[in-house]
């Protein structure tokens, strides 16, 4: 874990500069294929962000050409720092890796 300054939009005038903490990303795959490993719902807390992982279901998301709803984990604060894994091509094959840290001035 690091620890980083980041920047965050309240309002046109006003980005206040706050410390977070950071997890390292290889540790959060880790927990992240643990969970997937388990293939069961999970909602809490870990590495100091709020996460969530939802199993593979066989329906398709509405409006969508998938055949299935993919796995996903995702840990962190859109617009703060956050990060999703999503098996969007099958609970067996490797994820897609999405890493908001756009905010993130250091660390």
């Amino acid at each position: 874990m690091i620890t980083a300054k980041v920047k965050i939009t309240m309002a046109d005038d006003y980005m206040p500069v706050v410390p977070v903490i950071i997890p390292d990303l290889d540790e959060v795959r880790e927990f992240a294929y643990q969970l997937h490993a388990t293939g069961k719902e999970w909602r809490g807390e870990v590495f100091g962000w709020q996460a969530e992982y939802n199993p593979q279901r066989s329906d398709p998301p509405l409006d969508s050409k998938m055949k299935f709803t993919p796995a996903d984990f995702c840990i962190g604060e859109s617009n703060i720092w956050f990060f999703s894994l999503m098996w969007e091509h099958g609970k067996d094959e490797e994820p897609v890796e999405f890493l908001d840290a756009k905010n993130v001035l250091d660390g």
